[in-house]
């Protein structure tokens, strides 16, 4: 029987994976090399952005909202977002190609920086975010520069999107892509995105984030662009068994044959949310 139906893949609730084969012990992979340096136009075409109501509900829960930082800001999905409810954004990514290929925006400044190294001054930032980002980060020095830059009482929240589901046998193709045939190539950081940052040091009290999905209706080419995007497909073709995909792509052509028609995609959102004291 395939893995992928095994308990620990489980497909419902707000735990989105299972760990990685092979990881070592919880945090030993953390701040690794970021495979994202490069690649930031696919990246800005083909990765879903966050939907509204998590920025809504970032800035509802902030006492101010003069100033957010987004590190790790990618092409800018997020930080866009939060432009529209603060009265400015910093955003930051240690990537030139990603930041080249930042969605512009009047209110967001863009930066190629560290999270480790934030170039702003002590106490004024309101919220900071990293979507996305944090399991490649330094964690320790990444605290230490969020507990200088945000003001007291300011927020934390680190987010991202869980493994992505699509129903009927096209679903359950790509469940087994994911999880028995491409997931070997992932890099052990993935396990944290999979297990929703649980497994993350986050030195906060924690406040619940809500519940809320990324839901695309895609064509099947859409589909195949995001998943050319990921670091796992580009290591698998790296080792010489780029078949993996062609497959895959084979398969998902048989069962949805008609490349116009949309099906939906799900992400769950999930992550850690906390106040510095």
């Amino acid at each position: 029987m395939a893995r992928h139906r095994r308990g620990g893949h489980r497909r419902r609730g707000r735990r989105v994976g299972r760990r990685g084969r092979g990881a070592g012990p919880p945090g030993a992979e953390i701040g690794g090399a970021n495979p994202f340096r490069d690649g930031g136009a696919a990246y800005a075409a083909h990765r879903p952005t966050y939907p509204t109501e998590v920025a809504d509900a970032l800035a509802a829960a902030c006492g101010r909202r003069e100033h957010a930082l987004d590190v790790g800001c990618g092409s800018g999905q997020l930080s866009t977002l939060l432009a529209a409810r603060f009265d400015r954004v910093t955003a930051t990514d240690p990537s030139a190609d990603q930041i080249a290929s930042a969605a512009p925006h009047p209110r967001v400044a863009y930066r190629v920086e560290p999270a480790e190294r934030i170039g702003l001054a002590a106490a004024s930032v309101d919220l900071l975010t990293a979507a996305q980002a944090a399991h490649w980060f330094d964690l320790d020095a990444f605290h230490a520069e969020a507990r200088r830059v945000v003001r007291p009482g300011g927020l934390v929240a680190l987010l991202c999107y869980g493994v992505p589901t699509l129903g009927g046998a096209v679903g359950a193709r790509f469940a087994r892509f994911y999880w028995d045939e491409i997931h070997p190539h992932w890099p052990a950081a993935r396990r944290h995105v999979e297990e929703g940052y649980r497994g993350l040091p986050f030195p906060y009290p924690e406040a619940a984030l809500p519940e809320t999905w990324i839901v695309r209706d895609w064509p099947r080419d859409a589909l195949l662009g995001y998943v050319r995007t990921w670091s796992a497909v580009r290591r698998a073709e790296a080792a010489g068994q780029g078949a993996t995909l062609a497959a895959f792509e084979a398969d998902l052509a048989a069962l949805w044959p008609d490349p116009r028609e949309a099906r939906r995609v799900r992400w769950p959102v999930v992550g850690r949310l906390g106040r510095v004291g």
